[in-house]
């Protein structure tokens, strides 16, 4: 009887302690699921960013390769709307306000930015950290000829207007793709400097983008290799960086374009032809090319389209489109 007793407690107490590990086992599961999960909402919900730093382009070209190096991490505002005549620009309350509270301005250089010395001191923002995307660039002046405007011309009722010194060299290093690869790498170099937070982000940015404008290069070289000296006329001196890398020719009629070509212009384009037995002239989009045409069918020339890419929607991608569109066109003028 004793012993039956014994046993049933035993029993009891065998039940009862299985019902314990259970109950613990159940209980450290739920609290293991707990964590995970936890776990698991922590790993979805990204960890807040830190305050993004305010930039500053200058124009276009800049500001898309500014906006392609710094994605995401920086605010990127630009100074010049695009179109506006940059050498020619004057800077508004707006844009000293805006380089009064950025971190970073990013410039061209290169005597490029006639505005921005008086802006920069009207701002008087001691901790701007300025980045000079054509540091290290070596500039060319006049490495194709320009034919300059004369006293007489401008007595006929044109006048330029414009005062755009080349003592720098020639600012408009972005339209060669080797030497806007190089603004691009000061850029990051630039933004790593201010921002080493996000190094690694701007790195890999910069590296896609670069790839791009390696593809866009040996386009470039195997389009226009078998066109050497292929020479050109335009009313811009935008393009000897350009001309140059590709084994082409530029002469320019104006430094400076203008919304009409004077009669003078006209005059020295047909002149430059004869001089340089030129195969083609370019215009540029928005300039009024009326005479041009006229002069085109008078010199059995075509006039192509050439773009400087100071005008454009603000996305980075537009670069390559753009220049894609001035590759055609040298194609199909210098064959």
């Amino acid at each position: 009887m004793i012993r039956q007793k014994l046993q049933q407690r035993r029993h009891k107490r065998n039940v009862l302690s299985l019902v314990a590990l259970l109950l613990l086992s159940m209980a450290s599961g739920c609290n293991q699921a707990t964590q995970e999960t936890q776990a698991q909402q922590t790993q979805e919900s990204p960890a807040p960013q830190s305050e993004q730093i305010r930039v500053v382009a200058t124009f276009l070209p800049i500001y898309w390769f500014t906006r392609a190096v710094a994605g995401d991490r920086a605010q990127v505002e630009i100074l010049v709307p695009p179109g506006s005549e940059v050498h020619d620009y004057q800077a508004t309350p707006a844009d000293v306000q805006a380089i009064a509270t950025a971190d970073v301005l990013v410039k061209n250089g290169l005597g490029m930015e006639d505005f921005l010395e008086g802006t920069i001191k009207n701002a008087g923002n001691p901790n701007l950290q300025q980045i000079d995307a054509s540091s290290g660039i070596q500039t060319i002046g006049e490495i194709s000829p320009v034919e300059k405007a004369t006293d007489h011309d401008h007595d006929h009722g044109h006048s330029h207007g414009h005062s755009h010194d080349h003592a720098d060299g020639n600012p408009h290093v972005w339209l060669d793709p080797v030497l806007a690869r190089q603004q691009v790498e000061n850029i990051r170099d630039g933004l790593i400097a201010a921002d080493p937070a996000n190094k690694d982000t701007y790195q890999a940015n910069a590296a896609a983008y670069i790839q791009q404008l390696d593809q866009l290069h040996n386009q470039f070289q195997q389009s226009l290799q078998q066109y050497p000296n292929c020479t050109f006329i335009t009313f811009h001196d935008a393009y000897p960086y350009l001309a140059n890398r590709y084994q082409l020719k530029q002469v320019a009629v104006v430094e400076i374009p203008e919304d009409q070509p004077s009669p003078g212009d006209i005059q020295r384009a047909v002149n430059a032809v004869k001089k340089y037995n030129a195969q083609a002239i370019f215009a540029e989009p928005g300039v009024d090319n009326r005479l041009l045409q006229s002069l085109s069918q008078d010199l059995n020339l075509t006039v192509q389209s050439i773009d400087p890419l100071e005008a454009g929607p603000t996305d980075p991608q537009h670069y390559f489109t753009a220049m894609s569109e001035n590759l055609q066109n040298i194609k199909a003028a210098c064959q």
